[in-house]
């Protein structure tokens, strides 16, 4: 399984590739996101089975990556600290499949991934 997390803070990419790593997805191929920009060109390096998805970042926001990806992503699940309901339907209309509010523990991002796999 490809993984590409996507989140301005090296704090959080940490905390996620660390869950992840812990977990029955130990073995999948991960990769890191910056920014908007960044995924937009990491998702077409690698066209990973799941991508996290963070929704404030420089430049391109999440919202403007899921307009710019569009269907073409297989599984993207939002963890942000964004917890307004127009933002969630807003995501969930343009393909994400997935919303997951911060602080997360390592459960739910295993349980996200899982519906997402």
């Amino acid at each position: 399984m490809k993984i590409l997390i996507v989140d301005d803070s090296a704090f959080m990419r940490t905390i996620l590739k660390n869950i992840i790593l812990k977990s029955k997805y130990s073995d999948a191929e991960l990769d890191e996101a910056v920014d908007g920009n960044d995924a937009l060109k990491k998702f077409d390096q690698m066209q990973p089975d799941v991508m996290l998805l963070d929704i404030i970042m420089p430049g391109k926001d999440g919202i403007e990556v899921l307009k710019e990806i569009g269907s073409s992503a297989k599984a993207i699940a939002i963890i942000s600290s964004v917890d307004q309901k127009e933002i969630i339907e807003e995501a969930k209309s343009l393909g994400a499949r997935g919303y997951l509010v911060k602080p997360y523990d390592a459960t739910e991002v295993i349980a996200m991934i899982d519906t997402l796999a």
